[in-house]
């Protein structure tokens, strides 16, 4: 216990409240004044501990000695040794010994910083304002029986000066969190709304691309076929094998309207599942391109991937044909190799190739990128681009985060 005057005691309140203007962090601000609370209250450690707006958690703030209880930055009341004093069932707390008070030990309750640093001699008063708890003002020493029940007035008077202030920091503090929450929701609305919209302009590209390839392709087959099979009538010794070329142009035409149907709707996806169907495609991709391509696809997923809501697994199936495409058309590859891999709290596909690189591939599929990583955006996946196998070449790699997939379907 220090003696103090009514003037002198005033003189180091009105220090406290000068040092207090203008912090504005909880740490900075308990520490800033510490010195000047030494003069008025002696202590080995100090420290103001702040609920959280749903008073389940509080945070502490701490000057002179660190311990623990610094280190915790949501801790649950109920291991609180003063919990009492922040639910409000008592109006201080002091004691002579702490390490032997039971009533800073009970089950569950995180009191090893007040052994681990000899914080015997303690006190505890309630922060509040407007007749509401906001935490705690805490002053300990080492020296048992340090403090008596005018330091308990004391603590009461700089408790109530701190209290406005913290609770001016905490409001603050809340009003940023909630303007960071609010600039990330618009900036994935923003997102969302503009990945949309290049998907919208992707799948009308891909809808005139399936007119086009029917209009020059399967039609101009059919017409040509049509006109072969309206001179046979007027031909009455037309041999059979005068219908062998409609036949091979029959079935051409149809190879190529499944070929288009393939592409429109992955039915091998759902028929035998995501590792299968990226591997077929993959296989037929390489033997339509009439390269020499070696390829390998290693699924360590344990069938995560067919787990997935349809719309998410067929994003991703797309994901996979652009990024094969990429490595097949433009690479000017070698090898191609084809990653599934899953881990408790995400899925990854990668597809990585050795061939001539990002750089160089990308003024020829730029479109292609952007459209991977809009596709990823959408089912709130990160795409990325790296070195390839051997760190040549390019590797296009997804991670699908569970809980994010989970909420897709939710939302």
């Amino acid at each position: 216990m220090v003696e103090t005057s009514p003037a002198v005691l005033l003189k180091h309140l009105f220090r406290i409240s000068h040092l207090m203007a203008g912090q504005l962090d909880f740490r900075s601000a308990i520490q800033s004044v510490a010195t000047e609370i030494a003069q008025i209250l002696p202590h080995d450690h100090l420290d103001v501990c702040i609920l959280r707006l749903n008073g389940q958690f509080h945070t502490a703030y701490e000057s002179g000695i660190e311990t623990d209880w610094g280190k915790q930055p949501h801790a649950p009341i109920a291991n609180s040794p003063i919990r009492a004093l922040l639910l409000g069932e008592v109006d201080h707390i002091l004691t002579k010994d702490a390490c032997i008070d039971p009533q800073f030990q009970f089950a569950g309750g995180f009191y090893k910083p007040i052994h681990d640093h000899s914080l015997r001699a303690r006190i505890h008063v309630p922060m509040m304002v407007h007749g509401e708890v906001i935490g705690a003002f805490s002053a300990s020493m080492q020296r048992a029986g340090a403090y008596d029940a005018e330091d308990v007035r004391i603590a009461r008077y700089i408790a109530d000066l701190l209290s406005p202030y913290f609770f001016a920091l905490r409001a603050a503090e809340q009003a940023q969190h909630s303007a960071i929450i609010e600039a990330a929701a618009r900036a994935r609305e923003e997102g969302l709304r503009l990945g949309a919209l290049k998907l919208t302009e992707a799948l009308e590209s891909e809808r005139q691309r399936i007119g086009m390839d029917l209009h020059d392709q399967t039609l101009a087959d059919l017409t040509r076929l049509a006109r072969h099979l309206e001179r046979l009538p007027h031909d009455s010794a037309a041999p059979a094998e005068a219908f062998d070329p409609v036949i091979r142009g029959l079935h051409r035409c149809m190879q190529d309207l499944r070929q288009i149907i393939e592409q429109a709707k992955p039915s091998v996806l759902q028929l035998f599942g995501f590792a299968h169907a990226v591997e077929h495609y993959l296989d037929r991709a390489i033997r339509d391109s009439g390269q020499r391509i070696d390829w390998t696809l290693n699924d360590e997923s344990h069938g995560a991937f067919d787990a997935l809501e349809p719309a998410i697994s067929v994003a991703l199936y797309r994901i996979a044909q652009e990024a094969i495409n990429n490595a097949v058309i433009h690479a000017e590859a070698g090898r191609i190799t084809v990653q599934l891999t899953a881990a408790p709290a995400q899925i990854s596909l990668a597809v990585s190739d050795d061939g001539c690189g990002i750089a160089k591939k990308r003024t020829r599929i730029g479109s292609g990128i952007d459209n991977m990583k809009t596709r990823a955006r959408l089912i709130s996946a990160r795409c990325t681009l790296t070195a390839g196998i051997g760190g040549a070449g390019t590797s296009a790699s997804i991670v699908l985060p569970l809980a994010a997939a989970r909420q897709e379907v939710a939302e």
